[in-house]
């Protein structure tokens, strides 16, 4: 910590520097800034007293061609330095004592508006300008100097420049000179500018110069514009033009046009047709020989004094035609022509162009069949629509393929609509397609008339208008096979099951169709049989090698009785089940089941079903049961089963209409590893209005007895019998009367 006397003692002794250990200051002398102020006591001069200037007399008024140069020593920035220059005096006076402007400010000498006006009566001596400089702006007081000026009119030597004519390619050293400006007054600078920019300088002297070759199919005329100017860059006088146009030389071959896609020439076009016209350029300068261009064919004919030729070109136009020779369909040409500048003559330069032409096809012929008429064509009146009946060939002469797109029609044979042709646009066949069923009834057969035409107009000398094809298509008479109400079928049966045992029956589709015979294929185990007329599939033997989760297919074959060519199958595939272990004879029936009665068409009620056995040593518990139909397909189609419990199910009407009459259903019932089978037996029968089946009932109270009723009956036969007794008689006694009359007097009958 420093003492308090130490900083007493700085106080009083400025001079007194205070540092810390690590050179920190504390305390130290510090600068004081004085500030001299400027006093007017320096007096401006010029660069020199006397100044010697020209001026030309083409020289703009107020373009300062001359700048006076003056210096104060005061201080720069304030009014003692501010210098304001002004004119004094001229002499001489004449033409005007006002020839001259000095800018106050730049000291910028200039001549005035009313030395303009009079400057061609200006003296060619010098004249004298007394000028003067002051301080202190434009405030009275100030220091001031003089100068005298000698300005010299000198004449006018910025005048317009001629055209000049450079040829391109020119082969010279470069810059090449090639004009010279001159500016006659004092300090100048020159500068150029050329339109559109080429390649042009000026030097500090007022020369010209081109730089580099010129080339006039780049640019064939060039603008240059030079200027004189004062130091601040602005111009003494106008600016001076110099046209500059570049001769044009041979150094440009002709042009010709990139070829074209080939030009098509219809075939027996006339003589004179218009081929194609040439365009071909030449860079060099239009109008002149160098861009005269002629023309000369070199092939296909490049000969002289054919006169049959294919092709003639004008020499002049570059026009070419067709000749008198004649041109063949589906040629491909080649032109070739030479084009030559200068006219053709001695060393011009020439290019070969080259014509692609083709020489294409029109369409003077109309297609043909290759056969007119078709063999007869049976199809069996079954078959699908969509069938194709045949195919047809057309072919076509033309090359076109535009010409070659043909049309097909039907032309006769099918008013119905039977048939239908598809072809491709671009292809010469037709399919005739069926497109409704046929019926040999209706018609046996069919004539058809096919036509076919050019999609595009027919011309030339006499084309056909299409040609005909006929089909005969004959319709085979077909009967239909049988059909079975299942296309496949198939069965579970225990491997346990004995020998006859139903497995199910094969039924027709139709019961009202014609009879069938069944038969059965591949059964190489033999352990089946089928009823040849009923259809029911039996085990022949028992199941002798099968296991339980094996399957066993067989075909099952059905034929019309009485067409047997007419036949059809279905697989019948067996899934072989796990026997019984109970003692008890697997799908062995147990007691009937009391009958049951249920109602057609199908109404809101079934049979309940129980599952309980009525033999106390076979019997299997108190459930649960599990409860199926049995595996024949036609039971499992007429009935449906549910269970309601564990021990009951109940059966009920598959399809809303069952045929009137006892049925056998069987129920397969299996508890545990144990399966029985229960054979309900249920009455069909009609229903009433109150949806009840219509029942037969006893004898009423009043209503008479069996053994009065037949009383009866036997009463009312036997009146009967009198009664036809006498009638027999009577007209036997009739008979025997005219009988017994001459034969005279017996009518004869009308003959029939």
């Amino acid at each position: 910590m420093v003492p308090a006397w130490l900083w007493l003692l700085c106080l009083f002794i400025p001079q007194v520097t205070l540092e810390t250990e690590d050179g920190r200051v504390l305390w130290g002398p510090q600068p004081v800034l004085v500030h001299v102020k400027d006093e007017n006591d320096q007096v401006p001069y010029f660069s020199q007293a006397i100044y010697k200037v020209q001026m030309s007399r083409g020289t703009r008024p107020g373009t300062p061609f001359f700048f006076l140069e003056a210096s104060d020593g005061d201080e720069p920035g304030t009014a003692n330095a501010d210098l304001r220059f002004h004119i004094l005096n001229q002499a001489p006076v004449q033409p005007s004592p006002d020839m001259f402007q000095l800018e106050p400010l730049l000291g910028s000498l200039a001549l005035s508006p009313k030395g303009s006006t009079s400057l061609d009566q200006a003296l060619e001596g010098p004249y004298q300008l007394l000028v003067q400089v002051k301080d202190m702006g434009d405030q009275a007081s100030g220091h001031q100097a003089t100068a005298t000026i000698d300005v010299t009119i000198v004449e006018n030597t910025w005048v317009p420049l001629d055209p000049i004519r450079l040829a391109e390619n020119l082969q010279v050293l470069y810059p090449h000179h090639i004009a010279q400006v001159h500016w006659s007054g004092g300090d100048v600078h020159y500068h150029l500018e050329s339109q559109p920019p080429g390649p042009f300088e000026v030097d500090a002297e007022g020369k010209l110069y081109v730089t580099r070759e010129l080339d006039r199919e780049a640019q064939a005329e060039y603008l240059l514009r030079v200027r004189a100017q004062n130091t601040r860059g602005e111009d003494y006088a106008e600016p001076l033009e110099l046209h500059v146009a570049v001769m044009d030389e041979n150094d440009n071959a002709p042009v010709c046009p990139l070829r074209g896609p080939p030009i098509s020439i219809p075939e027996l076009s006339p003589s004179g047709t218009m081929v194609a016209k040439l365009s071909v350029e030449d860079a060099d300068a239009p109008g002149s020989p160098n861009s005269h261009i002629v023309y000369q064919l070199l092939s296909p004919e490049p000969e002289e004094g054919t006169e049959r030729r294919a092709f003639k070109l004008d020499s002049t136009s570059g026009s070419v035609t067709l000749g008198a020779a004649p041109l063949q369909a589906g040629q491909n040409i080649l032109l070739q022509v030479l084009a030559i500048d200068l006219g053709g003559t001695e060393g011009g330069l020439s290019s070969t162009c080259e014509i692609a032409v083709v020489i294409t096809d029109i369409n003077d012929h109309a297609p043909e069949f290759t056969t007119s008429q078709i063999a007869p064509i049976s199809i069996p009146e079954d078959t699908e629509p969509g069938t194709v009946v045949t195919t047809l060939m057309a072919t076509d002469a033309d090359l076109e393929p535009a010409f070659r797109l043909m049309d097909f029609a039907i032309e006769e044979g099918d008013v119905e609509g039977n048939f239908g042709l598809d072809w491709e646009p671009d292809s010469g066949h037709v399919q005739l397609r069926l497109l409704k069923n046929l019926s040999y009834e209706a018609a046996p057969s069919h004539k058809l008339v096919v036509v076919v035409r050019s999609v595009a107009e027919l011309v030339g000398p006499g084309p056909g208008s299409g040609a005909t094809a006929t089909v005969t298509v004959l319709v085979e008479r077909v009967l239909p096979p049988p059909k079975l109400d299942q296309e496949n079928y198939e069965v579970s049966v225990p491997v346990s099951a004995p020998a006859g045992s139903l497995l199910l029956t094969i039924q027709p589709t139709d019961p009202m169709s014609s009879p069938l015979r069944f038969s059965l294929v591949n059964d190489s185990e033999g352990w089946l049989y089928i009823e040849e007329v009923s259809g029911e599939v039996h085990t022949a033997r028992p199941l002798q090698g099968a296991q339980p989760g094996d399957m066993y297919t067989v075909l099952v074959v059905a034929q019309d009785a009485d067409e047997p060519t007419l036949s059809t199958s279905a697989t019948l595939m067996i899934h072989f089940l796990k026997a019984p272990s109970a003692p008890a004879p697997t799908l062995a029936p147990l007691a009937p089941v009391p009958t049951r009665h249920l109602c057609t068409p199908r109404q809101d009620h079934g049979v309940v079903v129980s599952g309980l056995r009525e033999d106390p040593d076979l019997a299997g518990g108190h459930g649960p049961y599990s409860f199926t139909l049995g595996p024949n397909p036609t039971v499992q189609r007429d009935w449906r089963l549910r269970a309601l419990n564990g021990s009951h199910a109940y059966l009920t009407l598959g399809l809303h209409w069952v045929e009137p009459r006892e049925h056998v259903v069987p129920v397969v019932v299996s508890h545990d590893t144990q399966m029985w089978q229960i054979q309900v037996r249920v009455i069909v029968c009609r229903c009433n209005v109150e949806g009840q089946c219509m029942r037969k009932v006893g004898r009423m109270k009043g209503m008479p007895t069996k053994l009065s009723a037949v009383g009866i009956l036997v009463g009312t036969l036997i009146a009967i019998g009198i009664f036809l007794i006498l009638i027999f008689t009577h007209l036997t006694l009739a008979r025997k009367k005219d009988l017994d009359q001459p034969v005279d007097s017996v009518p004869l009958k009308a003959a029939v």
